[in-house]
């Protein structure tokens, strides 16, 4: 499944079509368990694509698509030179 059309899906379709791909995840590897080795292709794009929509999903929660940059990223940040601390003699 592509990228951009998984964005397009609802929340509730994203939940559908998860399902649906671990369910055939499942029935592909139980084939292949059985001697079936027709698929090994099939079942690297469906963990792909599971983990596409769970990316997607989790991109959601975070708000994190489209969403402007946070108010500590833009501000300057300090540089290491100015941090450095001046050194104590020691003692002899």
């Amino acid at each position: 499944m592509e990228l951009e059309k998984i964005r397009n899906l609802s929340d509730s379709e994203l939940n559908v079509e998860e399902h649906k791909a671990a369910e055939q995840l499942f029935r592909l590897r139980f084939q292949m368990k059985l001697g079936q080795n027709e698929g090994v292709k099939k079942l690297r794009e469906l963990k792909k694509d599971i983990a596409r929509i769970k990316t997607i999903t989790r991109e959601r929660e975070l708000k994190l698509h489209g969403e402007a940059p946070k108010a500590e990223s833009a501000a300057p940040a300090k540089s290491a030179k100015a941090k450095k601390t001046p050194k104590k003699k020691e003692a002899r």
